[in-house]
């Protein structure tokens, strides 16, 4: 492994630029205003209350992770962003119904003052939406105009260095095509006004050209295409993604670890979803349901390894659903069955009723990712950030490898990470 380059001190403003204003993204910027008040404690963050631990188990040593890699301060942060809709973060937040008013009537000042801009937006890809919030223009001079909006805002903000967080919505399904192959078919397909550059790639182009690290947090076609997996290594910008894992998926690699570790069958795992919200509506489509899908499903397969376990493993019925069920709102629910075998053959199962908050739950993600695909920039990253996949349904990786889906796998990959990048031991739990 070759040695960490040294790590630039996190200086000055941190801007913080998110596509879509909604329910997670304003979740997300109440909270942490909150937090840097005191009014609240950043509950579901590893960057501010994680510890790590670090040389031999006898030494105790167990820093917080903040105290121990240089991460941006919460004082430091600065939140902006893209929406279809011209609602304010105050007024968005308000019309998400996630956070109680008396969490958001202390921020009014700051929530006010964010202010969405202008959406690159194809209601191709994302079907159930439509707002007078949009860009106008051809695939070229959208992707002109989000990386003018980066420069602005930056230079309005003051701020040092920028990451992109995507907090909107799931894409239609689509496959990577001819235009998403190389860099140069990209910039081609950007001048023909090609219809399958989708939007979140053009936030992601916009990102690395400006040399802002880009954060996927949907399972749609973004910076995973070979296309911006180039760019990002020619520019060393780091990316990573994709799907916020919050809840049902949360627990299903949570579960399969554990059932995989004692070497219990599986014969089917059945899951069904109802969610409210306006992710909720957009996912109500099929084709934004597919991109979706393909993202769940590929979770139990990966962790399970039927090519290895065959008999335990080998022929899984596996569903998932998703109801759109305006009642709920933000509170999703997430069923699930799960059809298990014991010894000699005899079927068990396990039911999971899981009453979650989805934007509660991937709020302390959004500023995660922020914090550490920053340090990523700072300690010379580039590429997909593989040690990330801790935060996501369908993590990226390298050409020919699988995603590792195992959460306590990735937990101790993200520790050795931020371990080697400060020169410590890499901790195997082989003590001596």
């Amino acid at each position: 492994m070759r040695t960490p380059a040294p790590i630039a001190p996190a200086q000055g403003k941190l801007g913080v630029l998110m596509p879509g204003l909604g329910a997670v993204a304003t979740t997300a910027i109440a909270g942490i205003e909150a937090i840097r008040r005191r009014l609240a404690p950043p509950i579901g963050s590893l960057t501010q209350m994680a510890t790590i631990r670090l040389g031999k188990k006898r030494e105790g040593r167990s820093p917080l992770i903040k105290d121990f890699v240089p991460l941006a301060q919460l004082d430091d942060l600065v939140f902006g962003g893209w929406d279809i809709y011209d609602d304010n973060a105050l007024q968005a937040a308000t019309r998400a119904r996630v956070l109680d008013g008396h969490h958001l009537e202390p921020l009014q000042d700051v929530l006010q003052a964010i202010r969405p801009m202008k959406a690159a937006f194809d209601p191709e890809y994302v079907r159930r939406l439509r707002g007078p919030n949009v860009k106008t223009g051809t695939r070229r001079e959208l992707a002109e105009q989000l990386i003018q909006d980066i420069a602005d805002f930056k230079a309005k903000n003051g701020c040092d260095r920028l990451v992109m967080v995507w907090c909107a919505s799931t894409e239609t399904y689509i496959e990577p095509g001819e235009a998403h192959q190389s860099l140069k078919a990209f910039e081609r397909a950007l001048d023909q006004d090609d219809r399958t550059l989708a939007p979140s790639m053009l936030y992601a182009y916009a990102a690395l050209k400006s040399r802002v690290p880009f954060v996927n947090g949907a399972p749609n076609l973004s910076a995973d295409i070979p296309a911006l997996v180039e760019m990002s290594r020619e520019l060393a910008v780091p990316t990573c993604g994709k799907d916020y894992k919050t809840g049902q998926t949360l627990m299903k690699t949570i579960l399969a670890p554990g059932l995989k570790a004692r070497m219990l069958g599986l014969n089917g795992w059945f899951s069904t979803n109802i969610l409210g919200n306006r992710d909720g509506e957009v996912l109500d489509d099929p084709g934004s349901f597919r991109t979706k899908e393909v993202s769940k499903l590929s979770v139990l397969d990966t962790i399970l390894q039927p090519e290895i376990y065959p008999t335990l493993y080998g022929n899984i019925s596996h569903k998932v659903t998703i109801n759109y069920y305006p009642p709920r709102g933000d509170n999703k629910e997430g069923w699930d069955n799960i059809d298990i075998v014991g010894w000699l053959g005899y079927p068990m199962q396990i039911k999971v009723n899981f009453l979650c908050r989805d934007s509660i739950l991937a709020a302390p993600l959004v500023l995660d990712l922020a914090l550490f695909v920053d340090l990523a920039r700072r300690a010379g990253m580039r590429g997909q950030q593989e040690w990330l996949s801790f935060y996501f349904k369908s993590p990226v990786h390298e050409p020919g490898t699988k995603p590792e889906h195992d959460l306590f796998i990735q937990q101790t990959k993200l520790k050795n990470t931020l371990r080697w990048l400060r020169g410590e031991e890499l901790v195997t739990h082989v003590e001596e």
